[in-house]
């Protein structure tokens, strides 16, 4: 009986463990960042004391990274629904993350037992693959295995449960993506997301597309989370969303907690448990404007290494990071100066030197390299997510150098690639500005650009606002006064064809072999739990074109800003739940 017996052979044992990836490291290139499995094999106990019905699926599950032939399949099944304590990074002259540290010890002898199976069909009688994994307190609890040996482009429903017993995790439902040299049968839909901050109101937008089944994948560019104590960035009390624990967080019990709390909001326990994602990190999983030497408020400095308790920022950055790695279901990753406010006028006057880069040259080099081959394979569409704005905005001061304008002879060489090599059909997503930014992509000044027409762009960004994270232009600004500020924005930049301030939202793509439409949707309010969202432009690329197809969103935006246009500002408002219309009110 797998749930009362571990394997005394250590193979059978180590081959359980193996299968849950969340005991690895969280990137390929350094190993030694994952547990240990041999030491929590050796050290667990002959026979679990969990009885089944003391476990419990805490979070529901989740689905993400999905390949044409696996995707990666996530839950936690624990007997509290508290995170581990004990496996706290340890100081001293000791390794981070060392597993011989008594407390870590004591609390890593249970194991729990799970099968797992994926299937075609709802009933899961039609299996695709399936397997066993073991978890413990040493990742929080968490489980993560690869479903491998699917089909391209296929719809598929997983489910979880306690070996030798009937306690089932809630049913997910995931999805292959389409195989590297196939042809789609259907356009691709995507829902893009970022920027959830708890205490500033629900995440209404994630249930949204839940509610109308109307994606595939769930694209998050960033901001998962957020680091700060109550009040720094956001009063919960009202809504009863209070960050937990009540503190900027720097231990990995403090991440895992954070994160966990945030997979209790229900509208994004069900986008996990509905669609597969694809997230990437921006710097709040870690610290506001982190980088290799600290962050915005912990640059390693012996006053900030005292205010953070004695953590260092690798340190903090190392626990960030394991904690996001076991919580999200995603894979090992393969594969800097940084605008820390403080400095702003010191990267506003290097950002365009042309030894700074973004990525690192490595990355940029594979970055361009990919752009380009898939290019030659004849690829439809190159989408690439990043997390923050690649398009110019000319503004004053010095705001936007937390973005590519803080990067410009990256962009450029971005921009020389996407030229020289006649590049054609490249989408930039982003995120982390809190508003809403569709524009041509144009090199200006090297490059010749008509507005009106488009004609000179390489292609086209869509940027989108944030699930709850409040305005940049303030977070009770008015809605006329945000679309002045949008006006403003669209006057003072050329291929900035639409802009809005005003609303939390996301948007929604539709790929298809001729065209892309991008749609996106405003959510009136994050004050209480609703389905409620406002749909604010409509926006299509031609393939082959490399600008929005004229006149752009048909000439009407809900609000915001457009070159050739008005805001209507009707507040017609759609009620996912019910399916009806109304005029929205606050």
């Amino acid at each position: 009986m797998k749930h009362t017996v571990i394997l005394s052979l250590a193979g059978g044992a180590l081959a359980s463990f193996t299968g849950n990836i969340n005991y690895f490291s969280p990137s390929l290139n350094h190993p030694e960042l994952g547990v240990s499995i041999r030491k929590v094999a050796a050290r667990t106990y002959a026979k679990s004391p969990w009885d089944p019905k003391v476990l419990n699926f805490t979070h529901g599950v989740a689905s993400g990274d999905p390949y044409e032939d696996s995707v990666i399949l996530w839950t936690r099944i624990a007997p509290t629904s508290d995170n581990d304590k004990s496996n706290v990074t340890v100081s001293g002259h000791v390794d981070l993350f060392s597993h011989e540290v008594d407390d870590y010890i004591k609390a890593s002898k249970a194991p729990v037992c799970v099968d797992w199976k994926i299937s075609t069909t709802k009933d899961l009688k039609t299996l695709a693959n399936s397997g066993t994994a073991y978890t413990s307190s040493d990742v929080d609890f968490t489980v993560k295995v690869e479903a491998r040996k699917l089909q391209p482009f296929t719809q598929y429903y997983y489910q979880f449960t306690v070996c030798d017993s009937n306690n089932t995790s809630p049913l997910g439902r995931t999805k292959t993506i389409p195989a590297k040299d196939g042809k789609a049968s259907q356009p691709i839909k995507l829902a893009v997301y970022s920027c959830s901050n708890y205490p500033f109101g629900f995440f209404n937008a994630y249930g949204n597309t839940v509610r109308k089944d109307s994606v595939d994948y769930v694209i998050h560019l960033g901001d998962y989370i957020y680091e700060y104590k109550n009040g720094d960035y956001g009063w919960g009390d009202a809504y009863g969303r209070v960050p937990e624990p009540n503190n900027e967080i720097h231990t990995l019990y403090d991440y895992r907690k954070r994160i966990a709390q945030y997979r209790t909001d229900l509208d994004l326990y069900a986008s996990h448990q509905q669609f597969p994602w694809i997230p990437v990190w921006d710097d709040h999983e870690v610290a506001d404007n982190t980088w290799k030497a600290g962050s915005a408020h912990l640059n390693n400095s012996e006053d900030s290494f005292l205010a953070a308790g004695g953590i260092s920022a690798d340190q903090r950055k190392m626990n960030a990071v394991r904690a996001y790695f076991e919580w999200m279901p995603i894979r090992q990753y393969d594969r800097d100066v940084t605008d820390v406010y403080y400095n702003t006028h010191f990267t506003q006057a290097i950002s365009d030197d042309t030894n700074r880069s973004l990525m690192g040259p490595r990355q940029e080099q594979w970055f361009y390299r990919m752009l380009r081959e898939s290019s030659r394979r004849g690829t439809a569409w190159r989408v690439v997510g990043n997390q923050i704005i690649f398009s110019r905005l000319n503004q004053s001061g010095s705001y936007n150098m937390d973005a590519w304008d803080g990067y410009q002879a990256n962009r450029n060489r971005t921009f020389a690639n996407l030229y020289d090599h006649k590049i054609n059909n490249t989408l930039f997503l982003a995120g982390d500005s809190h508003a809403s930014w569709v524009s041509d992509l144009v090199w200006l000044g090297e490059h010749a650009y008509d507005n009106v027409t488009g004609a000179g762009s390489v292609g086209v960004e869509f940027a989108g606002s944030a699930v709850s994270s409040p305005s940049p232009v303030g977070q009770n600004i008015t809605l006329a006064n945000a679309n002045a500020r949008s006006a403003a924005m669209v006057a003072a930049n050329r291929e900035l064809q639409w802009q809005d301030f005003y609303y939390r939202g996301y948007y929604e793509l539709s790929i298809g072999y001729d065209a892309v439409n991008a749609s996106f949707f405003g959510v009136p309010t994050t004050k209480t739990r609703n389905g409620y969202e406002i749909s604010l432009s409509n926006f299509t690329v031609l393939a082959g074109a490399n600008r929005l197809q004229r006149s752009v969103s048909h000439g009407v935006v809900e609000s915001g800003a457009l070159q050739s246009g008005k805001p209507t500002g009707t507040n017609l408002t759609h009620d996912t739940a019910t399916g009806k219309w109304f005029v929205f009110k606050e």
